[in-house]
């Protein structure tokens, strides 16, 4: 296996910290694990004195440890010994914000060598610290617009906020109950996430993980519950990039999107791994991979996918919100070995926060690959995939017809927010294409459980489409025609 000059760089200096630091215990320096002592200044002096004497693993024993932002150091780890609890405060001005930036329980910039390890558990108890932020804000102590009737994301604090570091390490932790996005990791490089579990379904925008304009990634092992995005990489600077992250073995459910990114795309996603993971009772899309922003994706590959009870499997999708002068682009994508329910009710219905009720009507919504015509999507290929449609899709509930007029009637929506149902109606039950080329089918299974009124797949300025093996099965329709082309040229069928 090739092994780049930066990993083995950072493998090794990690190494050289680990087998030369020290342990300090908490409690020598008089933390109180009482669940209701304040501890915040007594951790951040056992911080950042392990960070001048060289670096160290600050262990926490046994009990509950109350403490507002904690700001990290360079050479030092946080370990929480099984039946640790860090409780954040729900004082919402026990917690810093970084200037230009976010708040959060743990906070970093520009730091190296950091990290958070053991079975414990950080506990943000998100729910009554934006309870009490909203409480500020009507009393007029606290300025906020309440959009949506919530406290903007950056002033409700995350658990995780590290920006610009280098050769971080989480694992083996559990986060639960965030108020804001649970972790966000912000142009760091070296990035190692592993068998960590993440409950966060405490309030809104409770994203499980955004990687954001970061190198060298790898999350595995692991388990995300999430009101918002599950797993999500995001890139917010026009001037970098996600590249070279590994998402293998992990299991997520989210009252948005399972694996999903690209809402945020100013700089772009390039050799993206996403291996062996599993989505369930997930409000929107399993996989969603948009460049919407002006950014470039290319060299991803989705491999070893289940996901059942999701709203919807595959949105791949170019929009044109801000591009910074950059074309947007999303080319050279595979997705294989992939096995997908779809249910015909809502599919993160009991959960705490389920994802909104929209706006009918909608039949369910095919997978999608949708582009725009000054800008294609290119070099797709679907390999080995079988998706279980509920069908029963209904013409007298809402129709979008065969006809030029009724095709050409779905809209652009070039500046939309980009989610699947989006479009509202789409005249497939399988699989909606537009705007694209090269496309490649090989061992591609639909079936729809009930008759539908629309045919399976639905093609509109297509050029270069090869379906090869590729079934639609859906009762009741012997004889009918299960692919409509529109537009399209170059089709290979075998």
């Amino acid at each position: 296996m090739k092994v780049t000059t930066g990993l083995l760089t950072l493998f090794l200096a990690w190494c050289t910290l680990s087998s030369s630091a020290k342990d300090y215990r908490v409690d020598d320096f008089g933390a109180v694990p009482d669940g209701v002592t304040l501890n915040t200044r007594t951790i951040q002096y056992a911080v950042d004195l392990i960070h001048a004497e060289g670096g160290g693993r600050l262990i926490f024993p046994l009990g509950r440890y109350v403490s507002g932002t904690i700001h990290l150091r360079s050479n030092v780890t946080l370990h929480l010994e099984d039946g640790a609890i860090l409780l954040g405060s729900t004082n919402p001005y026990d917690y810093d914000r970084m200037p230009g930036f976010n708040t959060a329980f743990l906070l970093a910039k520009d730091q190296e060598n950091i990290g958070l390890t053991g079975e414990g558990t950080i506990d943000c108890r998100g729910r009554a610290v934006a309870y009490n932020l909203v409480e500020q804000i009507h009393k007029g102590v606290v300025k906020d617009a309440l959009r949506l009737d919530r406290p903007v994301e950056g002033s409700r604090p995350m658990i995780i906020y590290f920006r610009s570091c280098r050769n971080v390490k989480v694992e083996g932790i559990q986060l639960h109950n965030s108020g804001s996005w649970v972790q966000t990791y912000d142009q760091c490089v070296g990035l190692t996430i592993d068998r960590i579990r993440v409950e966060s379904n405490a309030y809104w925008n409770n994203d499980g993980l955004d990687v954001v304009d970061c190198e060298n990634v790898t999350v595995t092992n692991s388990f995300f519950n999430a009101a918002d995005d599950a797993i999500c990489l995001k890139s917010h600077d026009a001037n970098f990039m996600c590249k070279n992250v590994l998402i293998r073995n992990n299991v997520a459910r989210s009252g948005a999107s399972g694996i999903k990114f690209g809402t945020a795309s100013n700089g772009g996603f390039k050799d993206i791994r996403i291996l062996n993971n599993k989505v369930y009772d997930t409000y929107r899309s399993a996989i969603t991979i948009a460049s919407v922003d002006g950014g470039q994706i290319e060299n991803v590959i989705v491999d070893t996918l289940r996901a059942i009870n999701t709203g919807n499997i595959i949105y791949l999708r170019i929009g044109d919100r801000q591009n910074h002068g950059k074309k947007p682009m999303l080319k050279n994508v595979t997705i294989q070995n992939l096995y997908a329910q779809v249910p015909a009710t809502k599919p993160d219905k009991g959960y705490d926060y389920e994802g909104p009720i929209e706006d009918l009507p909608r039949n369910i919504s095919p997978s999608s690959i949708i582009g725009l015509p000054d800008y294609p999507i290119e070099n797709i290929t679907l390999r080995n995939v079988e998706i279980v449609y509920p069908g029963a899709g209904n013409e007298y509930y809402a129709n979008v017809g065969l006809t030029p007029a009724d095709l050409d009637s779905i809209p652009e929506m070039r500046k939309s927010y980009p989610e699947f149902s989006q479009f509202k109606e789409l005249p497939a039950w399988g699989m909606y294409i537009r705007h694209a080329r090269g496309i490649t089918f090989e061992n591609v299974t639909m079936k729809a459980l009930e008759p539908d009124y629309r045919p399976a797949i639905v093609t509109d300025d297509v050029k270069g489409l090869r379906l090869t093996n590729t079934r639609m099965i859906e009762p009741e329709a012997d004889g009918k025609e299960q692919v409509f082309f529109y537009k399209t040229d170059d089709v290979t069928l075998q």
